[in-house]
Order: C-alpha cells, then sequence, then structure tokens
C-alpha cells in the first residue's frame, strides 16, 4: 500500500467532463466541492476541440488532427480545430490557476489514454491510427511528449499541487477484443497484443515520472491485472458493470496497493439516495472479496459513474457533493 499512502489519495474526487461552457463555474464548482482533490474539469458542450479526443488531440506533439465529417482526422499541419482546442485548454487553465492559489493538495488532470486515442483518430484514408501499428507507436511518443509538456505547465501554474494524471480509456477492452469497427462499419480492426496495449500504456505512463497515474475506463470488463503490470497506481470505474468475475483481478489489485475510483453516483440526472445507500454496494464488495474493512479508506477513491456532461448543472454540483457525503459515510461506518 505503499504508493496510495505516501501519496495520500483522498476519499472522493470527479472524473473530468461537466455540462456548460463556463470554465471559471466549472472550476469553482470542482475546487468548492473536492477541496482535497479537485480536478481540471473538461466541457464538451462548448464543441469539437473542448471534448476528450479533441483535447488531447490539441496537445500532442507534431502531431495535429483538424475535424472532419467522420471525427477526427490527422493532417500535415496544425489549422483551426488544433488553435481552438488548445485556446479552450488555455482558458481552463486559467481558470484553474485563478481558484487554486496557494493549493498545496492532490489536483487530477484528464487525457485520453493512447489506445483510445488511436480507436478515435483516423489516418488520411479514413481509417483509425488502430489499423497501423508503426502510427500507434508515433501517436503513443507524441502523446507521452505532450503530456509531459502539459503536466509542466500544470505545475507552473499551480506550484504546491501533488499532480495526478489520469488517462480516459473507455476503449481498452473493446481494442484488446477486436471490436473496434472499420471505417465502412462492416468489419472490425483486429486485436492488438496484450503486450503491446501494455507497452504503450506503459510509455504514457512515464510522462508522469514520479507521480500517480490513474487509468479510467466506464467500460465492461476493464483489464486490472493488465492495468497493474503498467505501474498505473489507480484504477476508475462504474462499479454497477462489475461482476464477480473480476473479484480476484480486483482483490489482487487491492492488495497489490493499486486505489480503487469507485464509480457509485449516477451521471444522468434523477433521484439520488442517501449517501449510506450509494455505498452499500462497495461495502458488499469488500465482504466478498474477504478483505478487512478498515483498507477501505486506504484504497478506495469515491467518484461519480462517469463524466458528468449529460447531466444538468444543477445535478453536476449534487453529484459531485454527493461523493464526499458518501465516501464520509464510508469513512465512518466501513462495515
Amino acid at each position: 500500500m505503499s504508493e496510495n499512502s505516501e501519496f495520500g489519495f483522498a476519499p472522493a474526487t470527479g472524473l473530468g467532463s461537466m455540462p456548460g461552457g463556463d470554465a471559471r463555474e466549472a472550476v469553482k464548482t470542482v475546487t468548492g466541492t473536492f477541496e482535497d482533490f479537485p480536478f481540471l474539469p473538461e466541457l464538451p458542450a462548448r464543441g469539437p476541440g473542448a471534448d476528450m479526443i479533441g483535447r488531447t488531440a490539441g496537445m500532442l506533439v507534431e502531431m495535429y488532427a483538424r475535424v472532419e465529417p467522420s471525427g477526427w482526422r490527422l493532417g500535415d499541419r496544425p489549422g483551426r480545430d488544433t488553435r481552438r482546442a488548445r485556446s479552450w485548454l488555455v482558458e481552463d487553465l486559467d481558470a484553474l490557476e485563478e481558484y487554486t492559489q496557494g493549493h498545496e493538495g492532490a489536483l487530477k488532470v484528464q487525457a485520453a489514454g493512447p489506445w483510445t486515442l488511436a480507436a478515435a483518430l483516423e489516418l488520411r484514408n479514413g481509417e483509425a491510427v488502430l489499423s497501423d501499428p508503426g502510427a500507434c507507436r508515433d501517436l503513443t511518443a507524441s502523446l507521452a511528449e505532450g503530456l509531459r509538456l502539459h503536466l509542466a505547465e500544470v505545475r507552473r501554474r499551480v506550484p504546491g499541487a501533488r499532480l495526478v494524471l489520469q488517462l480516459d480509456e473507455p476503449s481498452l477492452t473493446a481494442v484488446l477484443r477486436g471490436q473496434v469497427r472499420t471505417a465502412s462499419g462492416y468489419r472490425t480492426h483486429r486485436a492488438v497484443d496484450r503486450q503491446i496495449v501494455e507497452a504503450g500504456l506503459r510509455d504514457v505512463l512515464g510522462a508522469h515520472s514520479g507521480g500517480p497515474v490513474v487509468v479510467h475506463s466506464c467500460a465492461p470488463d476493464v483489464p486490472f491485472a493488465l492495468l497493474r503490470r503498467t505501474g498505473a497506481a489507480g484504477v476508475s470505474f462504474d462499479l454497477s458493470l462489475l461482476t464477480e468475475r473480476d473479484d480476484e483481478a480486483i482483490g489482487e489489485a487491492v492488495e497489490g496497493g493499486t486505489r480503487l475510483f469507485a464509480g457509485v453516483v449516477p451521471t444522468t440526472d434523477g433521484p439520488l439516495s442517501d449517501p449510506a445507500g450509494s455505498v452499500i454496494c462497495v461495502r458488499t464488495l469488500w465482504r466478498r472479496l474477504g478483505l478487512r474493512p478498515e483498507l477501505l479508506a486506504r484504497s478506495v477513491t469515491l467518484t461519480p459513474a462517469c463524466g458528468l456532461a449529460g447531466a444538468s448543472p444543477a445535478y453536476a454540483r449534487q453529484a459531485l457533493a454527493h461523493c464526499v457525503r458518501a465516501a464520509r459515510s464510508l469513512a465512518d461506518n466501513p462495515e
């Protein structure tokens, strides 16, 4: 448990996307709710370039992407879409810097991981980068360098923060299983070898040398064992999608010191249960794994099940605050 305990992960945080288009309002909400573990919000409602893929494409070094009717496609030079993505990121960082003056705790920033990016970005022929092993290697190297620069900029703006990098990999399982569709939609790309996937992730994790990286996937069948081998300090997932098939891998992850970022709060508008009710599933999982209750607070951070871009602003605020209250309930009564 040394890596997590030394770093001091807080008991609750959010995942990334928020509704609306006002960066200052979003950052104000996040920093006010998670004083110990705020994050840099993403606001995809602003349009292409503010979404997860577009924002990360704007971070790439010596690779550029533009918006086509079919999605983001690599090109030869930075164009309007790249400039817009970078401009929005600067706006978001300005807001973050304003609301985190003097912050000395954990601070999380998010980006698409290499395999979700490879599945989403297109080559010039319209097929996914995933279809070309050489292009995947180039993309991974470009992303790693872009993240180094991004993290350095965040450190410059919030010098007292302990940065956590979150890699969003919702397509990871599909990449491993050969379920990513080709441009025609009639076929799927071949599954990528697990060792190649692991190596690519490890290369990108290396962009945050000395700091913890959390890998997030809100898809079923998260490959916990593979992510542990990459050196990820935490794995973020939608707890409602777990099955008992995942128990052994999760138990080994906890015992090996991997932090669980458990998504327990729904991401779309609706009534919320009481905080204690929101963590029944966490306690149930713990009992099923046969783990000691006192390990809970040292092993689990509570989050929404996924991003909140599709929620109303009022519900998003309630959901984030609910994570904090649910974490307090779990700490007060782990059994």
